[in-house]
């Protein structure tokens, strides 16, 4: 039997059945760097190390170990799926017959950079900018359909010294195909510890960025919050639709509503001039997510649109209003279709994000 094992980014972060599998195990293949985490668990136990570069080895190894009838504990760091040495074994165990494999999933990087800056993570995509084994046009083709579909971006291995290229053109790629203010988190790890920051992608800087960094890169609805990074999944928020609101709506479903900047408003502009007026009561309100500058009272639980002018775009009232008159027959479907109403805005948030 071969346990393929991923123990994660250290060994407070091992699952317990990682660590049972490595004491049940009577060889210990490893990356010579790794052994450090599991050093009392191999105690007495036949260890063989090998360096970066030695993976086929190691795994041809693991099957030769297991073919004397040994349990073999094949280990990786994160989880042996992702980048690890699961991806090795299984691309030759069809020269072999009747090897028995077991895959034990660790903590990968993405999950723990994304534990570290908040909830950054929706539908992501995850890519390696190492180009040892993958050419450059790979690297950028996937980079540029990842962005374009506004997965968040999750980046191994983005840069070393003297591998810079697969950074540097990726990096073009995405501000061609995001706003230059899209939220990017830095998780680096050294022996001193995890150094976090949260940037955006215009004023990325490779000072903090090396082989032992992980990038987060956001998509068009990510923000900060707090310190934090946060990428939402749209939750709905139960508010009672203000008595204001019902009234505006109800001119709405009568087509009596202006169009354009209401110049004549008393409060006009509310926010930036020139401003549309479409919607002088969000449609969405409360969203409950800051992507488009909205936020919280604090203690208060009241949502304030304040700094969100998102809703008074021009190209903003024409995307919502393409399905806004089906969604809403009368007014309280504001609240009774409120998840409705909750897609439309991210499908608009999409449609109307601007790259550089």
């Amino acid at each position: 039997m071969i346990s393929v094992i991923g123990i994660g980014p250290s060994r407070e972060d091992m699952t317990f059945r990682a660590v049972d599998a490595i004491k049940s195990a009577d060889v210990i293949i490893t990356y010579k760097s790794y052994v450090k985490y599991i050093q009392d668990l191999v105690v007495g136990k036949e260890l063989i190390l090998k360096g970066m570069g030695d993976e086929i080895k190691r795994a041809e190894l693991a099957i030769s170990k297991s073919k004397e009838g040994k349990h073999v504990a094949l280990v990786s760091s994160g989880d042996p799926g992702v980048f690890g040495m699961g991806n090795v074994l299984f691309q030759i165990i069809g020269k072999y017959s009747g090897v028995k494999v077991e895959v034990i999933p660790g903590v990968t990087a993405v999950n723990f950079s994304a534990g570290m800056l908040g909830a950054p993570l929706h539908d992501f995509a995850v890519i390696s900018f190492s180009d040892i084994l993958t050419p450059i046009s790979e690297i950028k083709r996937k980079v540029k359909a990842a962005s374009e579909a506004d997965f968040v971006i999750a980046i191994y291995n983005p840069l070393s010294k003297t591998r810079t290229k697969p950074f540097e053109e990726s990096l073009k790629i995405l501000l061609e195909t995001k706003k230059p203010e899209t939220i990017v988190g830095i998780v680096r790890s050294s022996e001193d510890g995890v150094d976090v920051s949260i940037t955006t992608l215009d004023k990325l800087s490779t000072s903090k960025i090396n082989m032992s960094t992980t990038l987060i890169v956001g998509n068009s609805m990510t923000y900060i919050e707090e310190g934090y990074m946060i990428t939402p999944r749209g939750y709905r928020v139960s508010y009672p639709i203000h008595q204001l609101s019902r009234e505006f709506y109800e001119k709405y479903l009568k087509g009596d509503v202006n169009e354009g900047p209401n110049i004549g408003c008393e409060y006009y502009p509310c926010h930036n001039h020139p401003q549309n007026c479409k919607f002088c009561y969000c449609p969405f309100y409360p969203c409950g997510e800051g992507s488009t500058g909205g936020k919280w009272i604090k203690d208060k639980g009241l949502w304030s649109c304040e700094d969100c002018e998102w809703i008074h775009n021009d190209k903003t009232v024409e995307c919502i209003q393409t399905k806004l008159p089906q969604i809403i027959e009368e007014v309280d479907d504001l609240k009774n279709n409120k998840k409705e109403l909750l897609k439309l805005r991210r499908d608009c948030i999409y449609n109307t994000r601007e790259s550089s």
